[in-house]
């Protein structure tokens, strides 16, 4: 086993919670340094927590992915 996949082991037993911040540090370790792209990364990210928490507590439902690009088709139509 290789570096990398030692640390995927360890990385999957991590909480969602860390999990999600590992990912995000990663991601902007990887960014450019322009400090607008970093902003849009960070509202992203936050906005995509603010759903998935709402999905959590089951405030909204997910639409399947299938769906709604079938939707978006029909408009584009």
């Amino acid at each position: 086993m290789n570096s990398r996949e030692n640390i995927e082991r360890i990385i999957f037993q991590l909480s969602k919670k860390d999990r999600s911040i590992l990912a995000r540090n990663l991601i902007r370790s990887i960014e450019n340094e322009h400090e607008e792209e970093n902003v849009t990364t960070d509202l992203w990210i936050k906005e995509a927590e603010r759903r998935y928490q709402k999905l959590k507590q089951g405030k909204i439902i997910g639409i399947p992915a299938n769906q709604v690009f079938m939707e978006a088709r029909n408009r584009i139509h």
